[in-house]
């Protein structure tokens, strides 16, 4: 197989799924050439709690991958995600240097912004910039070469689990692949299924995963709020096993094939088969009762969206509604049922702004790995290997004193 430099892959680290996504960078943008998808094993919630079990899944999508696209994959842009992950707003200040900004200026903004108390079990993630502020004026998107003597930035950073995030690069290490960066799932999503207009009007996408749901709001263009909350769709799938009392493995089945998220979209003369567990015979029972099953776990899992948005203030900025993501987005019924909840328009999030075999990927279940690859090739840089907070303390104070002296001297 070739090895090629213009590569970038996106690594979904889903609870369902394992998903590797290979795009190939073009004049005219990213060109999906290769997609490869494995059953997950060995996480839970988005959180690894198997590790051999994870290597091999990923091995698995990988090969398939490499496969399809005739290329050696040999670094990631992985995805993290589960309860661990938090978002907080915080804000920076400093004095401008030559009265002009520069990047120099922006880099102290922004670390000034860090400066908050983190545990030390907990890592920062991203720093996602919302807005400068020069001499009183806000809403500037790029301060460098605006002249000033005080520079403000809002930032939102978001910080996860430090041996969550060890745990995922040790799996990819040991499928012999360096992990360029780790990106929150939620955000890499938004870059797959939103659009400009309704970052900039305000929009809450809500990516709904196999264990955990993932939210994040834009307002006026700039992140304002990530959260995650632990149901997924496989506390559908739970419930519909026990509702109907069939294995596991046949009530995903039947979800994927029959799953209506709205009873009112449904007669009750339709009946389905249904396999029961322990060996007894197969019975038969109304698509309509299957609905009734589903519909009040959905409800549930949207009133707690929606309970987190409204704790923040959000419901009233949401100006072009709701987008829903991800695999347990596919269920018919999904978008009616959010429009109750929410009293928005919402609409399923399907990924854009890819070519090459844009048709495969064209599902909100591929939402993460596509965006993780429009990510990566938004964010390039190949000398980068993500690594977890350094243990080397002695080491980061003598390069950042090196720094200091190097301004005055």
């Amino acid at each position: 197989m070739s090895k090629k430099d213009n590569l970038v892959v996106g690594l979904d680290i889903g609870t369902t799924k394992i998903c590797t996504i290979v795009g190939e960078l073009t004049h005219h943008g990213v060109d999906i050439v290769g997609l490869g998808t494995y059953p997950s094993k060995g996480l839970r919630k988005g959180v690894v709690i198997n590790i051999d079990a994870t290597v091999q899944s990923i091995q698995n999508a990988i090969e398939e991958a490499e496969l399809m696209a005739g290329c050696e994959i040999h670094s990631v842009y992985a995805g993290i995600a589960g309860g661990h992950i938090k978002g907080f707003n915080s804000h920076g200040v400093v004095a401008v240097k030559n009265q002009e900004v520069t990047q120099y200026d922006v880099d102290r903004v922004i670390d000034a912004a860090k400066a908050v108390a983190i545990p030390m079990d907990r890592e920062v993630l991203h720093v996602l910039p919302q807005e400068y502020i020069i001499d009183d004026q806000d809403g500037i998107r790029e301060p460098i070469g605006m002249s000033g003597v005080r520079l403000e930035s809002k930032v939102h950073i978001v910080t996860g689990a430090v041996t969550s995030a060890q745990n995922i690069v040790k799996c990819a290490n040991r499928c012999g692949l360096n992990v360029s960066d780790i990106v929150i799932e939620q955000l890499a999503s938004s870059k797959a299924v939103l659009t400009q207009d309704e970052k900039d009007l305000g929009v809450a996408m809500i990516d709904i995963g196999g264990g955990t749901t993932d939210i994040l709001v834009y307002v006026g263009g700039a992140i304002v709020h990530s959260a995650v909350i632990s149901i997924g769709g496989n506390h559908i799938t739970n419930d519909i096993a026990v509702g109907i009392r069939t294995p596991m493995r046949e009530a995903e089945s039947i979800k994927h094939r029959f799953g209506v998220a709205s009873s009112d979209l449904i007669s009750r003369d339709e009946l389905i088969d249904v396999p029961s567990v322990g060996g007894r015979k197969p019975r038969q029972i109304s698509k309509k009762l299957l609905s009734e099953i589903i519909e009040p776990r959905v409800e549930e899992l949207f009133m707690l969206v929606k309970n987190e948005l409204e704790k923040m203030n959000l419901m009233n900025k949401l100006a072009s509604g709701v987008v829903i993501t991800g695999g347990s987005a596919i269920m018919e019924g999904m978008p009616e049922v959010a429009e109750n909840v929410f009293d928005l328009p919402v609409r399923r999030g399907i990924p854009h702004g890819v070519g090459g075999l844009a048709e495969a990927v064209s599902s909100p279940i591929y939402a993460t790995a596509v965006g993780l690859v429009l990510y990566g090739s938004e964010n390039q840089n190949p000398r980068a290997s993500f690594r977890v907070r350094d243990k080397n303390m002695f080491v980061k104070v003598r390069s950042r004193m090196k720094e200091w002296f190097g301004e005055f001297f």
